[in-house]
């Protein structure tokens, strides 16, 4: 299978590569806005300009789209203003979606996020963190908490039209938190402020950032699991799913329609971690 994958040299895009490159059904073509590492062919070209990109979804199956223009607001900006990079994010995903189905591909994976739904968590922090019920299940209604989630929303929206509308299955993969190999652990985020001397080890603000990520983690191998189980599926006609490791305090919750719908399996759980790794 000939795979493209767009934003490939990110944190995401490096996961996947990580841990399917050597599987010998893969083809991967990496675009990114700069030249960079990694197997198979890497070409440039911005998701912003339509004619820059169409050529290299030729004889393509499927893209994995992954790239962001970045400035669409931070993740606490509940702004509702227009900016010029939520217009331009939203140009390039209508530009990838249209070049995927001009060029007859079979699906598109998108990397969406958690933050399609991240109201559930803005409205219920900290508590959510440390409460073993789940807060929101498969069904749970768009509910942006920023610019950046509501590209997402709107990504997840585009994608279903364009599976009814022109036959192109369609992943909406709603990613918890994937960390670059360093902090690849539940404990990644509170050492990485650590690192930065944002908090000490062992303090309150370390110890929520510690429950936030037993919940939210989805580990870089089951994050590349789960985009093999789309890549092979050829059942759903558009779907979400959400990016998540086995963790027993996950908020967000559909395991069990993930793994009847695409057979993901996760083999991680933040739960078999009580301290960082040394």
């Amino acid at each position: 299978m000939d795979v493209l994958v767009t934003g490939a040299h990110g944190t995401v895009g490096t996961a996947i590569t990580d841990h399917l490159s050597d599987d010998d059904r893969y083809e991967f073509t990496l675009l990114d806005v700069e030249a960079g590492d990694g197997p198979g062919e890497s070409v440039v070209a911005d998701v912003r300009d339509y004619d820059a990109i169409r050529p290299h979804f030729e004889g393509q199956d499927a893209v994995i789209h992954l790239a962001i223009v970045p400035g669409t607001g931070g993740l606490d900006d509940r702004s509702l203003g227009w900016s010029e990079p939520l217009a331009d994010n939203l140009e390039a995903l209508h530009n990838v979606t249209e070049a995927a189905v001009d060029a007859g591909l079979d699906s598109i994976v998108f990397a969406s996020s958690n933050h399609a739904v991240g109201m559930v968590e803005a409205r219920n922090a900290p508590g959510i963190y440390f409460d073993d019920e789940p807060y929101a299940g498969h069904d749970e209604p768009h509910r942006p908490d920023s610019q950046y989630g509501l590209t997402k929303t709107y990504g997840e929206d585009l994608g279903r039209l364009a599976a009814e509308s022109h036959g192109i299955r369609f992943y909406a993969l709603r990613i918890g938190a994937v960390r670059d190999p360093e902090y690849d652990h539940p404990y990644g985020d509170a050492e990485r402020g650590v690192d930065r001397g944002d908090w000490e080890r062992g303090s309150d603000a370390y110890e929520e950032q510690v429950a936030r990520m037993k919940g939210h983690w989805q580990s870089r191998r089951d994050l590349a699991h789960m985009v093999d189980c789309c890549l092979r599926d050829d059942s759903v006609e558009w779907g979400h799913f959400y990016g998540l490791s086995a963790n027993d305090g996950r908020w967000l919750d559909d395991l069990e329609h993930a793994r009847e719908t695409i057979g993901y399996e996760p083999q991680d759980s933040g739960d078999e971690w009580d301290a960082p790794p040394e």
